[in-house]
């Protein structure tokens, strides 16, 4: 498994993140570690999490997938690189959620404890939140760093504007800076090639999206009239449906289908490599309720796409490129 820089900074990661949201729910404890196993094995050594995890999941359930990636790791901590977020609803409380300094500083120390661990590698912000300034926010985010329980942060679900706030706010404070974003990703979601791609490629941040096969529907296995896996899951099942369950999106993914035919790969396959092709990506995030489900992911790190077929999916999928512009 190749090894990248992540943004700027000298932190060295797997070419693939290991995305760990459907542990605890979708996934019980014995099928989390058998996965987490296999990633292991196929050199797999940067591992994604979050506090609400797992995915679907509700109060009740929220801290389960750390506290099952937390006793995995115990006894071979200094071997991955661990990223988790804060952000979402932790408790019932006001103050339980949100990017203030409270907030942010009651949830590291929380993610501590259910990890089994002295420090994050790599802490991030699930999503922007407008009730807390950013300076509140990014001066929390620099005293964890200097207290020692954080080593890098980064953001998730920041619109290009946000990061670039970010970014400016955090050099002219003298803070602790994004060294990576986490936004969704793949041949059904490419408006971030338009404005946030660019700003990362410009300010040396370090992308590890999510969602590379789309959920599973670029897997190709899903049928249009019954709905399965995430997309019937919990609280995100109807998320999901309302992100990729679409005539449009079916009809792509049966214009896919004899493009990976013919390259001799599977369409999960497809999907991730065409992500890793784009030289801003540092690490696609790949998750599985299943084992075998990483095979797809690892081949596509062992087999670059050629620079043809490259171009055929980007001319393929070009619609989902276009937001609010026509390109």
């Amino acid at each position: 498994m190749e090894h990248v820089r992540l943004g700027r900074t000298g932190l060295q990661v797997s070419r693939l993140c290991l995305g760990t949201m459907t542990f605890g729910l979708q996934c019980d404890e014995t099928g989390s570690v058998a996965i987490m196993d296999r990633a292991a094995e196929g050199g797999i050594t940067f591992f994604d999490t979050a506090d609400v995890y797992p995915l679907g999941g509700d109060l009740t359930t929220a801290g389960r997938t750390e506290a099952i990636v937390g006793r995995w790791l115990k006894g071979k901590r200094g071997n991955y690189v661990l990223a988790t977020k804060c952000f979402g609803k932790m408790g019932p409380n006001a103050w339980d959620q949100g990017n203030s300094r409270k907030h942010i500083l009651d949830a590291v120390d929380a993610s501590l404890r259910r990890l089994q661990t002295d420090y994050i590698d790599l802490y991030q912000l699930h999503g922007p939140d407008p009730s807390t300034p950013i300076d509140e926010t990014l001066r929390a985010l620099d005293d964890v760093v200097r207290a020692g329980k954080v080593r890098y942060v980064g953001c998730s679900n920041f619109l290009s504007y946000q990061v670039a706030r970010a970014l400016g706010r955090s050099e002219a404070l003298g803070v602790a800076r994004f060294d990576s974003v986490q936004p969704r990703y793949n041949l059904l979601f490419r408006q971030i090639e338009r404005e946030l791609l660019p700003l990362c490629a410009e300010d040396g941040v370090g992308v590890i999206p999510y969602n590379p096969i789309a959920g599973g529907l670029l897997s190709g296995k899903h049928k249009t009239d019954a709905p399965e896996g995430r997309f019937t899951l919990g609280s995100a099942g109807k998320m999901y449906q309302e992100r990729y369950w679409h005539e449009r999106e079916f009809g792509t993914v049966e214009q896919l289908r004899p493009l990976a035919e013919e390259a001799g790969m599977s369409m999960a396959q497809l999907a991730v490599a065409w992500v890793l092709a784009n030289p801003t990506i540092t690490a696609p995030i790949v998750g599985a309720s299943k084992p075998a489900q990483l095979d797809d992911s690892l081949r596509a790190a062992e087999t670059p796409l050629s620079g043809a077929l490259k171009a055929r999916l980007d001319e393929l999928t070009t619609p989902y490129r276009m937001g609010d512009a026509a390109r």
